[in-house]
């Protein structure tokens, strides 16, 4: 083919007098001879519309790429999928969901009417915390469609769980940890045969830009661990390091099983104690350049929880008891940034760049005082580090606490009549200063 190919190029050649078109036929010879010498297919995409292009480009280079740049995100942990929810983030210049689908599989009458759960040995996807024995296709259809939901509005989702086999999201289990998965090694190979058969079934997915494979660790409440204001990590760990209650073991188990069906997505791991910053002391840099490391950040806890029931003793900036022994510390922008310096600290030791650190959750309750300052003075933070960060939380329909866009003050009456009908309530006529802070980083 080759010599064939060349002749033919010669004779078109000196069969044509040469002279403002000389250029131009060496170049259709050049393509000529280029399809005859060749059979492979080309190296380059064809050509095709600007944004076919940039999804080529991006599934060529895989899903990490996303995650190239500080993303900015929220979380979705309602009682069943608002599609609607999605549509309006977007619109809010969110970038990224994290995603926990299990209050799907409960009554919603547990959430809205405070209900005994009739199936409490029921979990969404898992079948049971008792026993996997496969994925519930039911339940993974309910996913699946709202994925679908979320790649149609060019939104991507982080597919997080609040429950693995052995481990029953607390709210769940009589609002007490389950630790049977820190004590017996068997719900770890649970754990990965549930993750590795999900993978399958995500892998190809356009919405799902990552896993993230279990939300707030605590394998410290297994053995007697609770308090990292006056406890020594490094003690408690040397205790538990290479047993069932070692999170990197579990870690290491699961990302395995996950990496033999999906080499492409990347995976989120929570820090321990319920994803504390403290707990990257102990934390085991996985050698994966698609795994990403997360911490969630509510403290201190006793001022960011207060609600109604506890009343409100504390405001930002200010001085808060915390710990066990009750000790008195000033917080403020210097004081949260001192609470974070770990996951830093940590980043650098391990050379884990920025772009894989994800603030995976963080908030506090709308109607503290100083609110605004608080969420503003953590995104600031994040920001200078250059972290990911995705607040808590986003229309939130079982609780009202985190709903930024209503203000910082109760609910407006209209929002329960919505709830009553369970209809989605109208936001935007809400004064919201904390929401202002979002919406001026949003769309920085």
């Amino acid at each position: 083919m080759k010599s064939t190919s060349k002749s033919k190029c010669s004779k078109l050649l000196s069969s044509i007098k040469m002279k403002k078109h000389t250029f131009a036929l060496l170049a259709i010879c050049l393509m000529f001879t280029a399809g005859c010498t060749s059979t492979a297919k080309p190296t380059r995409p064809v050509p095709a519309p600007d944004n076919q292009t940039e999804i080529q480009v991006e599934e060529q280079s895989g899903k990490i790429t996303f995650w190239n740049e500080q993303r900015k995100g929220t979380n979705f942990m309602n009682s069943n999928s608002l599609p609607d929810n999605y549509t309006a983030a977007k619109e809010s210049n969110i970038e990224f969901v994290r995603l926990a689908p299990d209050k799907w599989g409960k009554d919603p009458d547990i959430f809205f009417k405070d209900q005994p759960d009739p199936e409490p040995e029921k979990d969404f996807l898992i079948g049971s915390a008792n026993g996997y024995e496969g994925i519930v296709e039911e339940d993974f259809v309910r996913l699946k469609k709202d994925l679908d939901d979320a790649a149609a509005r060019d939104m991507k989702v982080v597919v997080s769980v609040l429950s693995l086999p052995g481990d029953r999201w607390r709210q769940f289990n009589n609002r007490s940890n389950d630790d049977r998965i820190w004590q017996d090694e068997k719900y770890h190979e649970q754990a990965a045969q549930f993750w590795k058969a999900l993978a399958t079934r995500l892998k190809d997915h356009p919405a799902v830009v990552g896993y993230n494979l279990i939300n707030e660790p605590h394998p410290e409440t297994a053995t007697k661990f609770h308090d990292f204001w006056t406890q020594n990590y490094k003690a408690w760990y040397s205790k538990v390091e290479n047993s069932a209650a070692d999170l990197n073991k579990l870690y290491d188990t699961i990302l395995k099983s996950i990496r033999t069906v999906d080499t492409q997505t990347p995976i989120i791991l929570d820090s321990g104690l319920y994803a504390t910053p403290w707990a990257f002391s102990y934390l085991k840099p996985i050698d994966d350049e698609k795994v990403l490391y997360a911490f969630h950040m509510y403290e201190p806890y006793e001022m960011t929880s207060q609600n109604k029931r506890k009343g409100f003793t504390y405001s930002y900036p200010g001085k808060v008891k915390v710990g066990e022994n009750k000790e008195e510390k000033e917080f403020n922008r210097e004081s949260l940034k001192q609470f974070l310096d770990p996951v830093a600290k940590w980043a650098a030791e391990h050379q884990i760049p920025a772009n894989r650190i994800i603030a995976a959750e963080f908030g506090i309750n709308r109607m503290v005082s100083g609110a605004d300052q608080y969420l503003a003075d953590l995104i600031s933070i994040f920001d200078e580090y250059g972290w990911h960060w995705s607040f808590y939380a986003f229309r939130e329909d079982t609780w009202e606490g985190m709903d930024y866009e209503l203000g910082t003050d109760k609910p407006h009456w209209k929002y329960w009549e919505a709830q009553e009908k369970g209809e989605p309530y109208v936001y935007g006529n809400d004064d919201s200063p904390i929401w202002d802070v979002l919406k001026q980083e949003l769309n920085k």
